[in-house]
């Protein structure tokens, strides 16, 4: 088992590390199935257009050959039919080299996905180290690897050429007996099936590797635990500091809690353990709001600042525990507690409604 620092690669790679790996332009692809692409899509472009390019090839060297007698070689001349066949050529074979290109394109995506990654594209200079190349190409597992591949596939279609052109070398004896057209015929027949019969192996070959790529691509991206641990502190953060943030993030909320609870019209408390302060605004809002709460110490320092501004207290045991646990600061009371706490505000309310008439009188 692969091992870093150490330690032992046992987990398998987060995704945080594969994006990061494909931002690198790293992933599991197989040469072999590009090689594949090319070569398969070259040669079914080539038999479907065989017959076209057979009768173009014939009209050209028709064409040249029945004006030998009459052709004066010159340098011109000579230019001229130059030009000439460079046009036909390129004219003839270049829709059959861009749809090998298009299938090329596409066999790649399909194995990575159509990404650009600039990292990949930057200049490493490390790569021009002619020592550290040679190092690379001659030591390392991977070249080792890709040389004993190369040697393996080169034996094994050797062998499987060999048996196919021995088949065909029997059936050449019939060839006497042929006219040229039929020994034409029989000769491109016999190449195409000795390239059909190559490109099939090579299909097994190409998927085998492809497989063996991504067998080979996830366990170097394996990772060992500890480096799962760092990555999850680069990611959520480190538990001290978070701790930390939470701690003032807590005291912040206290502090801002505290500056609302003189603006609450009443503090329900159960008498030693919890204090909760309710504010409710008629005009704007559809039910009781929650603006502070609290627990045994902050619950008296809560009720403490109650009283220093003349917010009213009023104990029930029940109802200030049930909204402690059914509120968080800012929540509006839920509809089950809504009657309870109705009451209880009504009945503040009318407490103030009396001491302002007092007051007056």
């Amino acid at each position: 088992m692969a091992e870093s620092d150490g330690q032992e690669k046992t987990e398998q790679a987060t995704g945080k590390k594969l994006f990061e790996a494909r931002e690198e332009g790293k992933a599991a692809k197989s040469t072999e199935i590009n090689a594949l692409a090319v070569f398969g899509s070259g040669l079914i472009l080539v038999y479907l257009t065989k017959g076209y390019i057979g009768d173009k090839f014939f009209e050209f060297t028709t064409d040249i050959l029945g004006s030998l007698n009459t052709l004066e070689l010159t340098k011109a001349i000579l230019q001229t039919y130059f030009l000439k066949w460079m046009i036909f050529f390129f004219t003839l074979i270049m829709p059959i080299l861009i749809g090998i290109a298009v299938i090329s394109t596409v066999s790649n995506i399909s194995q990575v996905g159509l990404k650009i990654t600039p990292k990949a594209l930057k200049i490493k200079f490390d790569k021009f180290n002619l020592l550290k190349g040679v190092k690379r190409m001659l030591f390392s597992s991977r070249s080792l690897v890709e040389v004993a591949k190369g040697l393996t596939k080169l034996i094994i279609i050797g062998i499987f050429s060999y048996v196919i052109i021995s088949d065909l070398l029997t059936q050449t004896a019939e060839l006497v007996n042929l006219s040229i057209d039929n020994t034409v015929t029989f000769m491109l027949d016999s190449a195409f099936t000795l390239i059909w019969k190559i490109t099939m192996f090579y299909s097994l070959i190409a998927v085998v590797d492809y497989l063996f790529q991504r067998y080979k691509f996830n366990k170097d991206m394996m990772m060992t635990k500890q480096e799962v641990k760092d990555e999850m502190k680069q990611t959520e953060g480190d538990p001290i500091v978070k701790s930390r943030i939470r701690r003032v993030m807590l005291n912040a909320a206290k502090k801002r809690m505290m500056k609302d609870i003189p603006t609450a019209d009443v503090v329900v408390t159960n008498p030693t353990h919890v204090a909760v302060a309710l504010k409710y605004d008629m005009d704007k809002e559809a039910a009781p709001k929650v603006v502070a709460k609290g627990l045994d110490d902050l619950a008296q320092r809560i009720k403490k600042i109650a009283a220093e501004n003349n917010v009213p207290l009023y104990e029930d045991v029940e109802l200030a525990r049930a909204i402690y646990k059914a509120c968080e600061i800012g929540d509006f009371i839920p509809t089950k507690l809504f009657k309870a706490v109705a009451q209880i505000l009504a009945c503040m309310y009318q407490m103030k409604k009396v001491k302002r008439m007092k007051s007056i009188v």
